[in-house]
């Protein structure tokens, strides 16, 4: 199947974004699957392999992948506009919960019923299953695409970090080329991007100009904004690896100086875990409960801006050049291995963290299989299977306390 190639208009991009912003449970790897259901199998905007593509490219940046992914979307279907229409559109749920949260809500961040959670984590075992099996179908139909993923999923496991995920998905491209004859389509997910040229080599000097020029300026002109905008655009142009790694890094840059209080930074991490969206939004919580000013709305705006602006200028500066790479016969040799690759990884993140996570009794477990059947079988919204998953979770843990 292929995606229309006609552009669609932003606000309709911006609405089904934010509909995936209120009901995305579960950290990246779930918010992939997510996606997948509601572009690739629903709605039709990417096929099987195109979304793969763009994974794998969002893999191997830093910053936040789901997000990424999320921008790279809408910058095929709608150019810049469409890209910043996704990225409202998933961001601003958990950005405007994180602000409440920081204007009152701390008090009450410890009473989330802990039975809530866990089904709320069984659910994400479920979406994580069904974008695997899918992806698996339809990017591994023969004994070597499979044998790569599989590798791929070991080497995951056993190496880690993303280290080991930016080699997982070279190895893959190497055992494709090498033995995969078969030459894959180029990326169709990326027709409708920009093709490489002036903008996107901008976006991509100004994120390296950004990275070196910013700290050059906090340190000359002591305004606490500009040190925001330093110590958070920092942190999200150095995070690899996802949401959570990106936590020890402003636990450096705001604990030290005395921005943040312990309390309140562990209380407002506590939240995160409970709300649907990038947990990179916990910048927001953190620019509102600043000890010294900006704060309250202007810090979370900000910080916010400053966190995700690296990773806006990475897919909008790199997404054309991958698309043009994958139309050299050589990549399109490697390509069918990167997505197997990419099926390993997420093999492996469905084992840890998703599964040690998310299933620890047989009565996680039976949450898990009754939600993948919902999905898998009815065809039931994510959303919907997210509403039930959480209170049958609450409804059992009540039942057994």
């Amino acid at each position: 199947m292929s995606q229309p190639s006609h552009p669609l208009p932003p606000h309709r991009i911006f609405l089904t974004f934010l509909a995936l912003g209120l009901t995305s449970f579960g950290g990246p790897v779930a918010h992939i699957g997510y996606f997948r259901e509601a572009f690739v199998v629903r709605r039709r905007w990417l096929d099987e392999r195109a979304y793969a593509d763009l994974v794998a490219l969002c893999q191997m940046l830093p910053g936040p992948t789901s997000s990424q992914v999320g921008v790279g979307i809408g910058l095929t279907k709608a150019g810049y506009a469409g890209a910043l229409a996704a990225w409202l559109g998933f961001t601003a749920p958990s950005a405007a919960l994180m602000v409440g949260l920081g204007y009152g809500v701390v008090a009450y961040a410890d009473s989330i019923p802990p039975g809530l959670l866990a089904g709320l984590k069984a659910v994400v075992v479920a979406v994580v299953a069904q974008a695997v099996w899918g992806m698996a179908r339809t990017l591994c139909p023969d004994v070597p695409r499979v044998t790569i993923a599989a590798i791929a999923a070991a080497a995951a496991l056993g190496i880690g970090g993303p280290a080991g995920q930016a080699g997982v998905i070279a190895g893959g491209a190497v055992a494709g080329f090498l033995f995969l004859r078969g030459s894959a389509a180029a990326p169709a997910g990326a027709r409708g991007a920009a093709r490489p040229g002036v903008v996107p080599a901008l976006a991509l000097a100004l994120f390296f100009a950004a990275l070196v020029l910013l700290p050059v300026a906090a340190a000359s002109w002591p305004a606490q904004w500009l040190a925001l905008a330093d110590s958070f655009y920092r942190s999200g142009a150095l995070t690899f690896g996802g949401g959570h790694v990106v936590l020890p890094l402003l636990e450096a840059e705001v604990l030290p100086p005395g921005w943040v209080t312990r309390d309140a930074f562990l209380a407002g991490y506590g939240a995160a875990q409970a709300l649907p969206g990038p947990l990179f939004t916990f910048a927001a919580y953190l620019g509102t409960v600043m000890e010294v000013p900006p704060s309250g709305w202007r810090g979370a705006a900000i910080c916010l801006g400053a966190i995700f602006l690296p990773s806006f200028l990475l897919v909008a500066g790199t997404l054309p050049w991958w698309t043009a790479l994958g139309r050299l016969e050589a990549t399109r040799r490697a390509m069918p291995g990167i997505e197997a690759a990419v099926v390993g990884l997420l093999l492996a993140a469905l084992y840890d963290p998703v599964w040690t996570a998310g299933v620890r009794s047989a009565g996680d477990f039976v949450l898990a299989l009754a939600a993948f059947v919902a999905l898998a079988a009815w065809k039931a919204p994510p959303w919907l299977v997210v509403l039930l998953g959480a209170a049958a979770g609450w409804g059992v843990a009540s039942f057994a306390g």
